[in-house]
């Protein structure tokens, strides 16, 4: 084997190794993927100069090269509370303020939605008659829309309001790689949902106690939600136009970015899903309740903006920096 045409022809490939590995900077998942590779690259590099032609400076140099890869690659981990801790203060809120003009366009287009299809339900009662019956608009405003909150205990209650938000969350982001459709279908069902109800209960005036029981919750429920779409969306956007970036890779992040906020959003809607379960239905003070969700979604808004913010500002996107643990080691 040529060792000089070799070293020439693979050279690039083990500096940007090394600088890789000297990196004073946290790596960002694109980067540590290609760590790992070029750390098997050089692993296998290290074999074909054992074998082929062992140059003593060669071999040296490699196997230095390949034994601080496989420390960079397979070091120890931090540990578990430090990697909670750093994802619920830098990598989720910076994730979800990076995405804060999706996010915020999600919130606008759906509530347009809403609004407009509660005015015509209320002002058309040949639309409330192809709703439902008579008998049953008024079983809904007078007894079933209040009762909702309370029909089961509020720890039941709770749960199955958690469940099912983290469910409707999770379609509308992960199904957002069909180039967003099934997340637009998801958006605009849950606004019609709401417009619909509202039409309801404001044409028959119970419009106060319409935003008296869904406000308390429905503040922060519907935030988490209208963020879910905007990953989902986002991640359909890039399957049609990653930008600069090769499509792998834009797909790659923005996948990993999703998943970072259906973990933060498992929390935002179980608080949200104890508002409900235990305010909502059970706090009798109508501005009471309302403030405890007004609180609940200043307090998340100012999370996401002041942490998110900060930590954009400072370089980080929210994607994965975890290496891996294990990694194949030269033969």
């Amino acid at each position: 084997m040529d060792v000089d045409a070799y070293v020439a022809a693979h050279n690039a490939e083990w500096q940007r190794l090394e600088r890789l590995i000297n990196s004073s900077r946290k790596l960002t998942g694109e980067e540590i993927d290609e760590l790992v590779e070029l750390y098997q690259r050089t692993a296998t590099h290290l074999s074909v100069v054992r074998s082929s032609s062992p140059d003593p400076m060669l071999v040296g140099r490699l196997s230095s090269l390949v034994a601080r890869g496989r420390a960079a690659v397979a070091g120890a981990q931090a540990p578990l509370w430090r990697d909670v801790s750093r994802f619920a203060t830098v990598s989720f809120p910076a994730t979800a303020y990076r995405m804060r003009w999706w996010w915020l366009g999600c919130a606008v287009l759906g509530n347009l939605f809403a609004l407009v299809l509660a005015i015509w339900v209320a002002r058309n009662p040949q639309v409330q008659a192809a709703i439902a019956t008579p008998h049953e608009i008024r079983e809904l405003v007078d007894h079933d829309f209040a009762n909702y909150y309370v029909e089961h205990s509020a720890a039941s209650f709770a749960f199955q309001v958690w469940i099912n938000n983290a469910w409707v969350s999770a379609v509308a982001l992960i199904f957002g790689i069909l180039l967003g459709i099934p997340t637009v279908y998801v958006l605009l069902l849950n606004q019609a949902n709401l417009g619909i109800t509202a039409g309801l209960m404001f044409a028959h005036g119970k419009g106060d106690i319409f935003f008296g029981l869904i406000l308390p919750h429905g503040l922060l429920e519907l935030t988490a939600v209208y963020l879910a779409c905007a990953a989902g969306l986002k991640l359909g956007w890039t399957v049609i136009d990653p930008g600069p970036r090769r499509r792998g890779h834009a797909l790659a992040e923005e996948g990993r970015a999703a998943v970072g906020i259906a973990l933060g959003l498992v929390g935002v809607l179980l608080v949200s899903g104890l508002i409900e379960g235990f305010v909502t239905g059970w706090v009798h003070t109508t501005w009471l309740r309302i403030g405890i969700g007004v609180v609940a979604e200043l307090a998340f808004l100012a999370y996401v903006i002041v942490l998110g913010r900060r930590a954009v500002r400072q370089g980080e996107t929210g994607d994965a920096e975890l290496r891996p643990d294990l990694a194949p080691t030269s033969g």
